[in-house]
């Protein structure tokens, strides 16, 4: 069968790291902390998250942030704004996509350490921007592609609010938990949240259902890096990933080695199915303390191993599914939502025992006996022609409300991550974050590549289509 065509391509790879460095990470410099501070920016919760369900999400701005004292360094995002990227070009954009990111995470150190130097650090990281982006436009046009007005979005500008809510675990000071979050007003009792669903946690998938048996990493597979939105780039996430299923998966992966890796799946799929770990934000130190993705940038704590990991595969009930592609590439949620908005915020949070009460942007509090739920819903609606996009958005799209894919698009299985965590009630806990997201649980996403054998796939095709429940 012909390979589909491929927008994210690694035809030019960087020198490839050792085993050992791809799975800890280079051990180096000092913790990523902000200043102490009780504000963080907050939004109103979207429609349905019911009393208590507000917290610290996303306002107005869009882009990569950092914080001080609550406030948050915001940037228009770069990578969300490409809508062509030629072959030729990708893995020069890519590697400029993440000196992107790291310049933000750099003006974070240097205004934690000087927060009256506001003004230089905008000055500076605005300078820094404009010739990265430089770059990225340059590379764009010999390639023959159409960069527009990427130049103007290399400004910066800061923002903040305040707010609080009553219940927060124990460990929160002032509202404020840890120096760069997640904040007190970050957390709610889901007790006191009204029902927002019809009892089924996460609108959508009917019909038929199969689901992929991959473990919960007991082997440990973690890494820093994000092979779908930057390929080629160590510590491209700036945050730890969980992975199951491919064995192999790291940022400089080809398509090649994915295939022939082993894989933790128990049916035979190499798919890659990946997602932030979550912590305990306690004292403990973990062996990335220091490391690029931990500690160094702002994420510590004891990793949690989900209790359980659920990976179904379900339909829209609208359309019968058709088969996805080899190596095709979907993501769900906003790793920056916190500075991008809410649009592309899709991952919700809840409690077994409480699933008919999902929340966007703020953590549970569970009861004793319940388990933290991470929910992880995948859109649905594949282009027809495309593994990957520009934006890793515009070739895999959500349906529309009436469960149907708008024209041009066909219905695939529909992914779901469901991700449980034995977490002790009134204990601190987060997800993993760039520095400048917080720790905001509105930032949670998920990603997924698919490696099924096509007969897996046809199996479980079959399976959403005639209404049957396989694994």
């Amino acid at each position: 069968m012909k390979r589909q065509q491929r927008i994210s391509a690694r035809t030019v790879r960087p020198h490839k790291r050792t085993r050992l460095s791809k799975r800890s990470g280079a051990l180096i410099v000092t913790a990523l902390v902000a200043c102490g501070g009780t504000a963080v920016i907050a939004a109103q919760a979207p429609a349905g998250t019911g009393a208590g369900g507000t917290g610290a999400g996303a306002t107005g701005a869009a882009g990569d942030g950092a914080s001080v004292a609550g406030r948050t360094i915001s940037c228009p995002d770069v990578g969300q704004r490409l809508r062509s990227l030629p072959v030729q070009a990708a893995p020069e954009v890519n590697r400029n996509l993440g000196q992107l990111e790291g310049q933000v995470a750099r003006a974070f150190q240097r205004w934690a350490a000087d927060p009256g130097a506001q003004d230089r650090v905008l000055d500076e990281l605005e300078r820094d921007r404009g010739a990265t982006i430089g770059r990225i436009t340059d590379a764009l046009r010999r390639a023959g592609g159409r960069p527009g007005a990427l130049d103007r979005l290399s400004a910066c500008r800061t923002a903040g609010k305040t707010t609080t809510v009553q219940s927060a675990p124990r460990g929160t000071r002032d509202g404020n938990s840890a120096d760069n979050g997640p904040f007190r007003n970050d957390f709610v009792d889901i007790r006191t949240v009204r029902p927002n669903t019809g009892g089924g946690g996460e609108r959508g998938g009917r019909g038929g259902s199969f689901r992929s048996e991959c473990g919960r990493n007991e082997n440990g597979h973690n890494n820093p890096d994000n092979l779908i939105v930057a390929p080629g780039v160590s510590n491209g996430a700036h945050h730890l990933h969980d992975y199951v299923g491919n064995l192999a998966t790291d940022a400089f992966s080809s398509d090649d080695e994915l295939a022939g890796a082993g894989t933790t799946c128990g049916n035979g799929d190499r798919s890659t199915y990946y997602w932030p770990v979550l912590r305990l934000r306690d004292n403990g130190r973990e062996k990335d303390a220091n490391a690029p993705g931990g500690g160094q940038d702002g994420n510590v704590g004891t990793i949690l191993r989900p209790a359980e990991v659920s990976l179904a595969f379900d339909g829209n009930g609208a359309q019968k599914v058709t088969a996805m592609p080899p190596f095709l590439r979907i993501l769900t949620g906003d790793a920056k939502a916190l500075t991008n908005g809410l649009a592309n915020a899709n991952a919700s949070w809840s409690c077994t025992g409480f699933e008919d009460r999902q929340l966007r942007n703020t953590y549970p509090i569970c009861p004793r006996g319940s388990d933290v739920v991470r929910s992880l819903a995948f859109p649905s609606c594949w282009d027809g022609r495309n593994t990957d996009s520009a934006n890793h958005r515009t070739h895999v799209v959500f349906p529309g409300r009436n469960g149907q894919c708008r024209s041009g698009f066909r219905p695939i299985p529909r992914l779901v991550q469901r991700l449980t965590y034995a977490i002790p009630p009134n204990t601190l806990y987060a997800v993993d974050s760039f520095p400048d997201q917080l720790h905001n649980p509105v930032t949670d996403h998920g990603d997924f590549i698919n490696l099924m054998p096509r007969r897996l796939m046809r199996t479980a095709v079959d399976c959403v289509n005639s209404g049957r429940d396989c694994r």
